[in-house]
């Protein structure tokens, strides 16, 4: 897949266009959708997530920061048809973390649709064609069955286990090869 860019926005988060999807940059608009989203039932089965309409606005402001700090961060995914916000996802790398994660959380209802899989591919290719990043992770819980089959469906292999705030996280890898061999249709 080659990415399609929009207009950045006005914080000069660019903004990347897929068939189905368009990953954005976070509005003060967002808020109670996500909130909506990730305060559904069983969405934080796997994932801590805000419990608050507050500390969705607190993690949404999050979002915008990481963009500023690290020039790279999560993305508002919207429908691209609809305009319906779907969740969010992208790159993740807060201090300490265990290295550039590329995450994905997406509305519940609209699960098994490859969504998170084509929002996946459009971050990793970001980090790998325009960031130039060496390698990426991505954590979950080893439990998480959905989000493990969007990882390996992203050519994302089984790294090892550790322990991250606290709790136990399977943690998921690939590399600038690996992904270069997958996106040729080379086993990885």
């Amino acid at each position: 897949m080659t990415l399609d860019h929009g207009q950045p926005d006005p914080h000069g988060v660019p903004t990347l266009l897929t068939p189905r999807l368009v990953l954005r940059g976070w509005q003060a608009s967002d808020v109670p959708d996500y909130f909506a989203i990730v305060s559904a039932p069983g969405m934080d089965d796997h994932t801590p997530q805000p419990k608050t309409e507050a500390a969705a606005w607190s993690q949404t402001a999050f979002q915008i920061g990481h963009w500023a700090l690290r020039g790279y961060g999560m993305w508002a995914v919207e429908d691209r048809t609809t305009g319906q916000l779907l969740g969010r996802a992208g790159l993740y790398e807060a201090l300490g973390w265990p290295g550039c994660e590329v995450a994905w959380t997406i509305r519940r209802e609209r699960w098994g649709q490859g969504l998170a899989t084509e929002a996946g591919r459009a971050a990793i290719e970001f980090a790998f064609d325009e960031l130039n990043r060496d390698d990426l992770i991505s954590i979950m819980t080893a439990d998480h069955t959905a989000s493990i089959k969007v990882a390996t469906r992203l050519s994302l292999t089984y790294d090892h286990t550790e322990t991250i705030q606290g709790g136990e996280y399977s943690i998921y890898t690939i590399d600038q090869a690996q992904w270069q061999a997958s996106a040729d249709g080379e086993p990885a």
